[in-house]
């Protein structure tokens, strides 16, 4: 089996459009969270998210490429793009039918949708634009990545909801290991703030309605949390075979070392009480990476600041940790960025990756008041250094997806 390295990265994020912005972001305890401001929000329960700003699509693309791409496909592009750049990666100097792209989205290009159902509302059937449908389809994201830098290898959007980014890197690891590709650009992206999004996470009362705190709605964990905050952006990863990658001498940021996914065959939206689903999935990930629980040296969490979520993996992870559970430091991004949907797992390895490069982890911001049921160490408010080796990722989606990744700091190795 080929071992599997990230050399890659990038993002668009509510925390900022570079690994770098966003990195910062994170570990000096920013909320990427505000007020939403691309719609009339007066009439909705939830009027915040985690908005991507200051990016400028028809700056990146020219303005006929961007108006044939939903927000959705421009955040991926653009993620994909710094990716590449990160990892110096050339396609001219690379077997571009041994290059994949696993890049999904839950949503896909809904606004698209909305603006053509007005027209065809409004203006008729004649004046329905013939890109409506590629424009808005979930592969989109994949397929123009492939189309924009001449991938030729697999290409695949996987629809696993907010385990989305998760379950195309731990595929991607498993498409490379197999010897069936040499690169894989993975990930997920995500541009869902739309109006009819915000009414029905609204009106299921699962998203947070602290409208005046914007900064403070995203609480993970904490005894006050009233749901989740929608967010926005994409993270992207190149993944490689070690053997490729050490051949063209390419800087290596991490190995990905294990995956697991399972089903919780339980609700549609609700994830199992128990956890018993997200335990299955890391379960699995930490037998695929050969290691035994004691080795990981941190977690991130899925944790979107939802009550039934964040008790549910809470009790996964004790499940399977034990009394180590208790030791182990567990951190949620999704408190600062919002939740990213299915961009969540893609940027959450980014951090993940940064986290064990840089030795710092991430705190879990608005930690006011314990929850009984949630009594992990959370890195309350304030980031920590720490000596990380190996950090465990989990995602899980609507419909009882779970994806988990098993990382693993890179070392320099001497011939």
């Amino acid at each position: 089996m080929e071992r599997v390295v990230i050399t890659g990265m990038g993002i668009v994020s509510p925390l900022g459009n570079t690994v770098e912005q966003f990195w910062n972001g994170l570990v000096n305890g920013m909320s990427g969270i505000s007020r939403i401001d691309a719609f009339d929000t007066s009439k909705h329960k939830s009027k915040i998210g985690g908005v991507v700003r200051d990016f400028d699509a028809e700056a990146l693309f020219g303005r006929k490429d961007a108006r044939r791409m939903d927000r959705f496909s421009q955040f991926a592009v653009a993620a994909a793009e710094q990716a590449l750049a990160d990892a110096a990666l050339s396609m001219a100097d690379t077997d571009r039918e041994r290059v994949g792209v696993y890049v999904g989205s839950g949503i896909g290009g809904i606004q698209t949708l909305l603006d053509q159902a007005a027209v065809l509302q409004d203006r008729g059937p004649d004046r329905v634009s013939p890109t409506l449908v590629p424009m808005m389809i979930a592969n989109m994201a994949a397929a123009m990545i492939s189309i924009r830098f001449g991938t030729q290898g697999p290409s695949m959007a996987p629809v696993t909801a907010c385990s989305i980014g998760n379950t195309a890197i731990g595929e991607a690891w498993r498409l490379i290991r197999s010897g069936s590709a040499d690169v894989v650009i993975a990930g997920g992206s995500e541009a869902a703030i739309t109006d009819i999004s915000l009414a029905s996470f609204g009106n299921a009362t699962s998203v947070s309605t602290r409208n005046e705190q914007p900064s403070q709605a995203s609480r993970p964990f904490d005894a006050g949390r009233d749901g989740f905050v929608m967010a926005e952006g994409a993270g992207i990863l190149i993944l490689e075979s070690f053997t490729h990658a050490q051949r063209r001498g390419a800087r290596i940021h991490a190995e990905v070392i294990g995956y697991g996914a399972s089903s919780d065959a339980y609700h549609m939206v609700a994830t199992h009480p128990e956890g018993i689903g997200a335990y299955q999935a890391m379960k699995t990930a930490l037998r695929e990476a050969g290691l035994e629980p004691h080795q990981i040296d941190v977690i991130s969490a899925h944790a979107t600041s939802t009550d039934i979520g964040d008790r549910s993996e809470t009790a996964a992870i004790k499940k399977l940790f034990g009394e180590l559970a208790s030791r182990i430091p567990v951190t949620a991004n999704k408190s600062m960025t919002g939740h990213m949907l299915g961009a969540a797992g893609g940027a959450e390895a980014i951090a993940l990756v940064k986290s064990m490069q840089e030795g710092i982890i991430p705190p879990t911001i608005n930690q006011e008041e314990s929850d009984p049921t949630c009594d992990l160490d959370y890195v309350p408010n304030k980031a920590r250094k720490a000596n990380m080796e190996i950090g465990m990722s989990n995602s899980f989606g609507f419909g009882g997806h779970n994806a988990v990744i098993i990382l693993k700091k890179y070392t320099a190795e001497i011939d």
